[in-house]
């Protein structure tokens, strides 16, 4: 389909949206992680959520613009969490088509960042991703320039990263993109790590060559994203159950 470029008052409410269907999920981990997105004609510029303030509580106008060192560039005042900010500027930096990163805490995600073997082929929703999905290993509380070199490194030109013993990312080249990649590499760990609990860590595979034909299924001739379908009636949804995202 033919894309024009979104206005940053669409960005913005796509953004707000994304951490209120978040929230809806239970993919907030309290006031921490986060989703961030790039202005349209401002290059260096992102919008991401004021430090402080719920997953649920987030507006269009909340959003607060930063530059790729997480500094406040709104002239707002309001505070943001630059450390946490550190692996979404790296990110952005070196992705300019990553308009949106998503980096999450949920359960299902932090529990599949501790397996060895990561994400495997067992689940439609995984398929998705099947060799599209780094690792970046565990290095602590600090993300200094050094990790923010290894971390851009190994996600490539990857749809995310499984953070080891730490949570998930995902890219997209829009908020919606990057929402359902998240969503579905959400519903692929719990159905991974709920057969593994069940089966006493057994599970059946598929192989290499039908995963990745059903990746090459699912993106097509990559006219049509993740999210396309599916984020109206998302919105849809979140008009109904939680309003006021849009203000």
């Amino acid at each position: 389909m033919a894309r024009t470029t979104p206005s940053e008052r669409e960005v913005r409410i796509d953004l707000a949206a994304a951490y209120r269907l978040a929230a809806q999920r239970g993919w907030d981990d309290t006031i921490y992680t986060h989703l961030s997105a790039s202005v349209p004609g401002e290059p260096g510029h992102y919008l991401i959520n004021p430090f402080g303030e719920r997953f649920d509580e987030i507006t269009a106008s909340s959003l607060v613009k930063v530059d790729v060192a997480g500094r406040v560039v709104d002239g707002s005042g309001v505070s943001v969490n630059p450390t946490g900010f550190a692996i979404h500027g790296a990110v952005h930096a070196a992705r300019p088509d990553a308009a949106c990163v998503i980096h999450l805490h949920t359960p299902w995600g932090v529990a599949l960042s501790m397996l060895p073997d990561g994400l495997q082929a067992t689940s439609q929703f995984a398929m998705r991703l099947h060799r599209r999905l780094g690792r970046h290993a565990y290095e602590g509380l600090a993300l200094g320039a050094a990790e923010q070199a290894r971390l851009v490194t190994h996600l490539g030109t990857l749809d995310g990263l499984i953070l080891d013993n730490h949570g998930t990312l995902t890219v997209g080249r829009t908020v919606a993109e990057a929402w359902m990649l998240s969503y579905l590499l959400d519903r692929a760990a719990q159905a991974q790590l709920t057969a593994m609990a069940a089966t006493g860590g057994r599970l059946r595979v598929v192989s290499d060559e039908i995963a990745e034909l059903t990746r090459r299924q699912w993106v097509g001739d990559g006219s049509e994203l993740d999210g396309d379908l599916e984020w109206p009636a998302l919105l849809r949804g979140l008009d109904r159950s939680l309003p006021g995202y849009r203000d």
